[in-house]
C-alpha cells in the first residue's frame, strides 16, 4: 500500500468511526487523581477513576516513592534478566505471595502484560481455554496469541459453562477456565467457588484476573479469591498494581514452579524494561495500608450503598453491584455520548464507555467510586443524576 493510499485509509476508517459514534479524544488531566481534579483549569468532582482506595495520593505512599527515587533512580535501565531486579521487586513479590496466600508471585509492568506472557507461555496450540464472554481484552489477547481452542462461555453462567466442559471432557489437551473475579465494566463478582468445582470436576487449570478485585474484596483486601475462600485452588492468580493498591504494574502469583516457568518462558517479562523503584515502593507501602487499614474498604462500601440507595428508587438501567464499579445502562452510543457531555457541564467527570469496551447497544456511564470520596461529592452526583432524569 502507498503512502497515499495509506493515508486515504486512515482517514476513511476515521470517519467511520466518527459516524459510528465511537470517535475518542484524550482529555488532559492537570491534578492528581483524587475525588477532584482540574480539566482545562475548572475544578470537576470525578467518579471514572481505579484508584478504588485513594492510594494514588496518600501521603505515607507518596513520600515513601520519593524516597526510592532519591536512593533508586527512575528507572532501572533493562529488562528483570540484565539490570532490572532491584531489592524492591524482590521485596514487592514476597509481599505479593504473603497476600495472595501463595508460594511466590511475578510482578510485570502492567496488568495487560502479565495476562498477555502468561496465558500465551502456558497455552499453545491444541490446547483449550474456556473464556467468560465478559473477559477482559488483556485475556482475550493473551489466550488469541498461545494459538489455543477457545471456547466462550456465557457471562458467569456455570450450567452453559458445564455443558461446554462436558463436550471436551475425553479431550486429553491442556484445559484452562479463564475469568475476571470482577468485571470491569459491570462491576458484578464471579462464582468462583462454583468454578472451582468445575477446574476440579473437568481436570482444568484455573486462571483468575483480580484486577478489580485487589484491595477491594475479601477480609484483608486480597480479593475475590480470598472472599470466596478459594486462594489455596486457584491455580494461576493475576492481578494489578494500578487499581486500589494506586501505582503501577501487574502481577502472577501461585506456585514456585509456575514463577520460575514465567521467568524463564513469559516474553512480556523477559523483553520489558523493568518496573523503577519509586513504582515498587509505592506498592509495597499500599498493600501495607490495605492489610493495616480496614476503615479504607469500610469508607469505600459506605459510598457505595449511599449512592446504590439512591439508585434504587431512581428510573435508571444499572447494574446493581457490590463493587465500586457502577455502570447506568444508557445504550445508544449517541445518547450515551450526550448524557456524559450534560454530566461534564455540570463538572461531573464521568466518560461514556461504548464499543469496543461494551457490547454494541450496551454503551453507558460506568461510574467508579473511591473511599476518599466524601459525602458532599456523592450528593452533587445525585443532584446531576437527578436533574438528568427531569431531561
Amino acid at each position: 500500500m502507498s503512502n497515499k493510499n495509506f493515508s486515504k485509509w486512515l482517514s476513511s476508517s476515521l470517519k467511520q468511526i466518527k459516524k459510528s459514534n465511537l470517535h475518542r479524544n484524550l482529555i488532559e488531566i492537570s491534578s492528581s487523581m483524587g475525588p477532584e481534579i482540574i480539566i482545562n483549569k475548572k475544578k470537576f468532582y470525578q467518579f471514572a477513576s481505579n484508584n478504588y482506595l485513594g492510594l494514588t495520593t496518600n501521603p505515607e505512599v507518596v513520600s515513601s516513592s520519593i524516597k526510592a527515587s532519591n536512593k533508586f533512580g527512575v528507572g532501572t535501565g533493562g529488562s528483570r534478566l540484565v539490570t532490572g531486579t532491584s531489592a524492591l521487586h524482590n521485596k514487592l513479590e514476597a509481599d505479593i505471595a504473603k497476600f495472595k496466600k501463595t508460594e511466590d508471585a511475578i510482578v510485570f509492568s502492567s496488568g495487560y502484560l502479565a495476562n498477555l506472557g502468561t496465558i500465551s507461555s502456558l497455552m499453545s496450540k491444541g490446547d483449550i481455554i474456556f473464556s467468560d464472554e465478559l473477559n477482559h481484552a488483556s485475556l482475550i489477547d493473551g489466550s488469541r496469541l498461545s494459538k489455543s481452542k477457545i471456547v466462550i462461555y456465557k457471562h458467569s453462567d456455570m450450567l452453559d459453562l458445564e455443558k461446554k466442559l462436558k463436550r471436551f471432557s475425553s479431550s486429553t489437551s491442556r484445559k484452562m477456565i479463564l475469568t475476571d473475579t470482577v468485571f470491569s465494566m459491570d462491576g458484578d463478582i464471579a462464582p468462583l467457588d462454583e468454578i472451582v468445582f468445575l477446574c476440579k470436576k473437568y481436570n482444568c487449570l484455573s486462571m483468575v484476573d483480580e484486577a478489580h478485585a485487589t484491595g477491594v474484596l475479601g477480609k484483608t483486601g486480597s480479593g475475590a479469591t480470598e472472599l470466596f475462600g478459594v486462594q489455596k485452588k486457584i491455580d494461576i492468580c493475576m492481578g494489578t498494581l494500578s487499581k486500589a493498591v494506586g501505582s503501577v504494574g501487574g502481577y502472577i502469583a501461585g506456585s514456585n514452579k509456575l514463577i520460575d516457568f514465567l521467568k524463564n518462558r513469559a516474553r512480556s517479562f523477559i523483553f520489558d524494561t523493568s518496573l523503577p523503584g519509586p513504582a515498587l515502593e509505592a506498592s509495597i507501602q499500599s498493600i501495607r495500608i490495605i492489610k493495616e487499614d480496614r476503615e479504607l474498604r469500610k469508607k469505600l462500601f459506605n459510598n457505595i450503598c449511599e449512592l446504590t440507595d439512591f439508585l434504587k428508587s431512581s428510573n435508571f438501567s444499572y447494574v446493581d453491584t457490590s463493587t465500586p464499579i457502577i455502570p447506568i445502562i444508557i445504550g445508544d452510543e449517541k445518547k450515551t455520548l450526550k448524557t456524559a457531555e450534560f454530566l461534564f457541564e455540570n463538572q461531573i467527570y464521568i466518560p461514556a464507555v461504548r464499543p469496543p469496551s461494551v457490547p454494541k447497544g450496551e454503551s453507558r456511564i460506568r461510574i467508579t467510586l473511591m473511599a476518599n470520596h466524601e459525602s458532599k461529592h456523592i450528593k452533587k452526583l445525585i443532584r446531576i443524576l437527578e436533574k438528568l432524569q427531569r431531561l
